[in-house]
Parts: structure tokens; sequence; C-alpha cells
């Protein structure tokens, strides 16, 4: 039995198809397709029923997916203690993480941990959906908000504070809100993919804003682009609009109570140890970012007087 075949029966088990395995491994169909075959051979049984339609385990398959998914950890972590006695990093790591931070920052702060630990085979899969570590195969993932899940293990990243903010032009127009009730009454840039997004904490607790209009979007550069485009009011993390508070192309909204915070966390599955790949890549993140984090480190300049109502 190869090592490869279980990994291809894995990954289509995962991804649900054959074409997905081929796009997560690299390979092509035919290959994966040939591989499935030949661990069917070693087995003596059918894992996958195939369909026009669809591909779904057999109860073989499923039966034998869970000790594929122990064989395939316990060889990567025996090729890694291996490793970690030579004072070396190798093999396969496989992340996931939001798109946008994914661009703006965990990119930058990849290259230079691949380029010290050149025996990494790093995968990457940006998405903002809240993927399982456990269930979609990855060794681990970075997360922007609150865990709530208990078969997670959550390492905190660094502190992330959301801030509202808006261009100067929109404020000219439409007056800068100075409470948390005034918001109602603005146009809101809103994050699709959080329930009751616009959440403050005052002197009388928990309260949640509805603007009269908005803009809905589930892309936080695309929030940052629309709230440059005088659109309204975004609150966005400050890892999006470090940058843009200190050139004062947007500005922040003063208002006297606190957005709910999100910070970042990288999350792996409770019934695994780290890896020393996982653990050297949190204690590198971490000092890439800094405590505060550096996007964190600029402070805002003072609201320039509005000419509306507020």
């Amino acid at each position: 039995m190869k090592l490869e075949g279980l990994e291809a029966f894995v990954s289509t088990a995962e991804t649900g198809s054959i074409s997905g395995a081929a796009r997560r491994l690299g390979l092509a169909k035919s290959v994966v397709s040939e591989r499935l075959a030949e661990l069917e051979r070693n087995v003596g049984a059918c894992l996958i029923q195939r369909t026009t339609r669809k591909l779904t385990l057999t109860e073989d398959g499923d039966r034998f997916l869970l000790r594929a998914h122990r064989i395939l950890s316990e060889a990567r972590e025996a090729t890694s203690e291996i490793a970690e006695r030579s004072g070396t990093l190798v093999g396969a790591l496989r992340l996931s993480a939001p798109v946008s931070f994914g661009i703006l920052h965990l990119g930058p702060a990849l290259y230079a941990f691949l380029a010290a630990h050149p025996g990494i085979d790093l995968t990457l899969e940006l998405d903002d959906r809240f993927v399982d570590p456990a269930a979609d195969g990855y060794d681990a993932v970075i997360r922007h908000g609150p865990i709530s899940d208990s078969r997670l293990v959550a390492r905190r990243l660094a502190t992330s504070r959301r801030v509202l903010v808006a261009s100067p032009a929109y404020l000219d127009r439409h007056g800068s809100p100075r409470s948390v009730a005034d918001l109602a009454a603005h146009q809101g840039i809103i994050y699709s993919n959080r329930e009751s997004d616009w959440r403050f904490e005052g002197p009388e607790g928990w309260t949640v804003v509805r603007p009269a209009k908005s803009l809905r979007v589930n892309n936080g550069l695309v929030m940052r682009g629309a709230a440059l485009a005088g659109l309204g009011i975004a609150l966005l993390p400050t890892f999006f609009v470090g940058e843009q508070i200190a050139a004062r192309s947007l500005l922040p909204v003063e208002i006297p109570a606190e957005a709910e915070g999100a910070e970042l966390f990288v999350c792996y599955p409770l019934t695994r140890s780290a890896p020393a790949k996982v653990a050297a890549l949190i204690d590198w993140l971490r000092r890439s970012f800094g405590d505060p984090p550096y996007w964190s480190a600029v402070d805002p300049p003072p609201l320039a007087p509005s000419t509306g109502n507020g």
C-alpha cells in the first residue's frame, strides 16, 4: 500500500470529487484515478461509489477513511520527528486563511518563513468561510474572530481592533456621527459574513446598529474600496485601514462606544498535538506581526471638522 494512494483517497473523500483532489494535490485527474484504483485493488474492496453526478464513500470506504487519516498523520509526524532531530523542518503544511488578510499580511510573512525553512512544502488556501481543520484536511487555519468550537485549540497570533472609517468626502456630505444612535441614519458598508456586524459596547451594554441604507459585501478589501469611494461608513479591522488612516484617505469615526473586537488566531484540532511546523509558524508569525501588531502602530490623526449636520 502506497502513501500516495492514501493521500488520493483522503483528498477525494474530503473534496467530494476527483477534480477537487487533483487540484489539492497538484496532479492530473487521471493520476488521482489511477492511484484510487490501485488502492482499491490493494485493499480488495470498493471504497468509492462512482456515479455520473457525484462520488460517495461505500461502507468500507467510510471505515477505511478513519484509518487512512491516522496512517497519513502518523507518517507525517514520524517524518517531522526525524527532521526535528537534525534541526530542520520539512514536509507538507496545509493552511487556510481569510482572503484579504492573506493578501495583505500573511503572504509577506510566509515568504520569509519559507525562505528560512526550504524543506516545508506549503499549501495555502485563502477562504473567508470558517473551514473545519479536521474535516477539511488542514494542519491549521487562521481565523479572525471569536473561536467557539470546543474541538479546536486556538493560539492567539495578534490583537485586532475594528474601527469605523469613512472618506473625508462622505463626512463632508453627511456629517460625522457622534453617537451609536446617529449611525442608524448613515449609509453603512456591512460585512455580509458576520451576523449583526455593527455591534458596539457602551455604558449600558451591547447595542446592534442597522444603518438606514447599506452595501453588503463579503470581502474586506472591497469594503475598504467602497469606503474610499465615499459610499458610506465601514467597520473594518485595523490591519485593513492603518495605512489609509495615516494618509488621511480614510478618517476614523469617533463615537463613545467600542466596536466588537476580533482577534487573530491559529487553530488546529484538539485531537492532534501541534506539529513542529505549526508551532514554528505560530512563533514566526507572532514575531513578524509584533505586539502590538505593526498595523496598529500608527496613531490616528485628529478628525477634520465636518461641514455637515451630525
